[in-house]
Parts: structure tokens; sequence; C-alpha cells
């Protein structure tokens, strides 16, 4: 290349500095940016936490209540914080059926080539959705109030039941995070995902006491984590010792996350 075809070629590029490498904070606090949007752009996507909690809350109380507890008020003060527990653990699903739809469009192939922290998409679509934990939960808890729940161990009380709960959505959500990373379509991922909550979920503590149950029923029951998480938060909304079953859950949350984040950053990396 001669010294004057150069001339156009280096007053094209810029000659200004290039910024530097985005950290990995910087990265995820991007990707949970986008997160965001996706919500701001298609607001029906918080359907699954909000009108179902809601449909949750009043169906089960007001159906059960008087049949169960002799009466529906009695009956909010146990239910509530079951049903807390229930919907906010199956909306961990949405973050695995979102990842697969992108990993379908190509658009994860585009961020790993990008040059970021290369967990960066992952972990800011996981820590975007805590907001959705946070809304289903305010939905709950705020009809609740409205309906006569009363938590009594207070507002402190409240927010660890609360926070316990984020805790344990956050850390299933990346087993729902290795499944979409295995499974060929979203539709597949949802099914997988429901497959699994569905009973555990359905069959615990949460609407009725184990004791009513069958011999071997109660025994599953008892063991079932999510037994072991409403129980811990029952504990701590309402101020009923439950240290046992909060260690538990969170030793659960540890085991999960010790598993399956280390598998899901594995198949991440995997040339698909």
């Amino acid at each position: 290349m001669t010294t004057d075809s150069a001339g156009p070629l280096r007053a094209a590029l810029s000659t200004i500095e290039r910024p530097p490498r985005a950290d990995a904070v910087a990265a995820v606090a991007s990707f949970v940016w986008r997160a965001m949007l996706r919500i701001k752009h298609v607001p029906d996507q918080l359907s699954d936490v909000t009108v179902f909690p809601l449909m949750m809350l009043v169906m089960f109380t007001y159906l059960f209540g008087g049949a169960l507890a002799g009466s529906t008020g009695d009956y909010l003060q146990t239910v509530l914080p079951g049903i807390l527990v229930l919907t906010v653990t199956m909306t961990t699903q949405s973050t695995a059926v979102a990842l697969n739809a992108d990993i379908g469009r190509g658009v994860f192939d585009r961020f790993r080539s990008l040059p970021i922290w290369q967990p960066a998409p992952l972990v800011g679509a996981l820590v975007a959705d805590v907001a959705r934990y946070v809304i289903a939960a305010s939905v709950i808890v705020g009809v609740g109030v409205l309906l006569g729940f009363r938590p009594g161990a207070g507002v402190p009380g409240l927010l660890a039941g609360v926070g316990l709960v984020l805790v344990f959505a956050w850390s299933l959500s990346w087993v729902w995070t290795t499944l979409a990373l295995l499974a060929r379509t979203p539709e597949s991922v949802m099914f997988l995902a429901i497959l699994v909550t569905f009973p555990l979920t359905f069959v615990s503590n949460v609407f009725i006491d184990p004791a009513t149950l069958p011999g071997w029923l109660e025994a599953f029951v008892n063991v079932n984590p999510i037994t072991q998480l409403v129980t811990a938060v029952r504990g701590l909304i309402h101020g009923m010792p439950a240290g046992t079953e909060v260690a538990r859950v969170l030793g659960i949350c540890a085991a999960l996350v010790a598993v399956f984040g280390p598998l899901t950053m594995r198949l991440y990396r995997r040339e698909r």
C-alpha cells in the first residue's frame, strides 16, 4: 500500500483511545438491563408473577379455608407462606425457557464471541429474574394483607421468610438453566420443569397437614425439599422455631449451586 492510498484509510480510522474492556460486574449489569428491557417491551411476561399468584391465593383460600381450617381467616395465616413458596418456585423456569429460545436463535453464540466475562449472559439473566420473584412475593403478601393476613413475627420475620424463598428460587434456577442447555426446544424445557415442580410443590405441606395423609405419602412429603422450605418460611414469618429447617434449606441451596452452577458453565462453553 502506498503512502498516498494509506492517507484516506488513516483518516477514516478513529483516533480516540479504545475504551477499556468491561469487567465482570459491568458485563453482568448489562445483561441484567437487557432482561429488564425485555420485560418493559413485553409486559405480558409478568403474568406468571402477577395474575398467577393472585389467582392461587384467592382461589385456594376461599375454596379450602372453611373445610380445612374452619375459617378462611385462619387458613390464610397458614396457606399464604405456602403459596408464596409454590408460586415463586414455579416461576423459576422462565429464565430457562428464555435462555433456550435465545440459544435456538443464535443469540448466545454471538454473546460467546464478545470479549466479555463469559458467564455474564447467564448470571445476568439469573440476577434479573430475582426482580420477578420479588414482584410475585409482593403481590402475594400485598393481597394477603388486604384479605387479613398478619405475620406473627412482624415485618422483620416477613422479610426473612421472603428472603429465604428468593435464595431458594435463585438456587433452583441453576437446575433449569442446565436443562435449557440440554433441551432442544423451549417447550421441552417448560414441560420437563413442570414435570418436576408440579409434584414437588403440590405433594407437600403447602395446603394440608402431612399427618392427615397415608403413611407412605406422608413419608415422601416430610423429606420433600419444598416441605422443608414451607416449614422454614412459616416459622420465620410467624415467629415459630424453624432453625433446623432453615439450615436444611440453605444446605439444599448450596448443594444446588455447587452442582448445577459448574455444570451449567461447562455446558455453556461446550460447542453446540
